[in-house]
């Protein structure tokens, strides 16, 4: 990394969860992990119809502290971020530098435009 990210958003990071829904199907949710402080860089976005009318898709660099592979505050690709009413959907995860003191999440938010 050539320059130090400025981690100054507190975005939630939460895991899907799957529980019986008691007539013997499944209601997906989400679990609140924890806060981890981030910088979040938007790149360029594109838009797309839905089925609701368009739909903007705005990638997103999000840098967090480094954590070791499997611990509870690492991100992966199948969690998402929460700020506020806005989610980033994580789609990749990796270490910004050599000792692993931060780590690059790509991530997509999408809303409608």
């Amino acid at each position: 990394m050539s320059r130090l990210p400025r981690l100054t958003r507190r975005l939630v990071l939460e895991a899907p969860q799957r529980a019986p829904d008691g007539a013997g199907g499944f209601v997906d949710s989400w679990a609140a992990l924890g806060t981890l402080w981030a910088e979040v860089v938007a790149r360029s976005g594109r838009e797309r119809a839905g089925a609701g009318g368009a739909l903007s898709h705005v990638p997103y660099r999000i840098t967090v502290r480094g954590a070791p592979a499997g611990a509870p505050s690492r991100p992966r690709p199948e969690q998402r971020f929460r700020e506020g009413a806005r989610i980033f959907r994580i789609l990749s995860v990796a270490e910004a530098d050599a000792q692993g003191h931060y780590l690059i999440c790509q991530a997509e938010e999408e809303g409608a435009a």
